[in-house]
């Protein structure tokens, strides 16, 4: 399943390239996506993804955001500070 998921994830990548860079994070979100599906299982993975993409919103700080080095662990600490 992570193989169809990085697929989609670098086809959006390549067909978004006229698009605008408007992500407030380093990583974007997608590369964040990505190197999520790469290093993670799925369910892992799925659900860093989804909390990166909810927390890219106008109110946001945004910054450097990487991937946790080997879990969720630090998935929801000091997000809103």
């Amino acid at each position: 399943m992570n193989k169809l998921i990085i697929r989609l994830i670098k086809f959006y990548q390549k067909t978004a390239v006229s698009r605008p860079k408007r992500c407030k994070y380093h990583p974007t979100c997608s590369n964040y996506c990505l190197e999520s599906f790469e290093k993670f299982d799925f369910f892992t993975a799925f659900t860093l993804s989804i909390w990166r993409i909810i927390r890219c919103n106008p109110i946001a700080k945004g910054g450097y955001d990487p991937v946790p080095p080997n879990s969720i662990e630090k998935l929801f600490k000091d997000d809103y500070k």
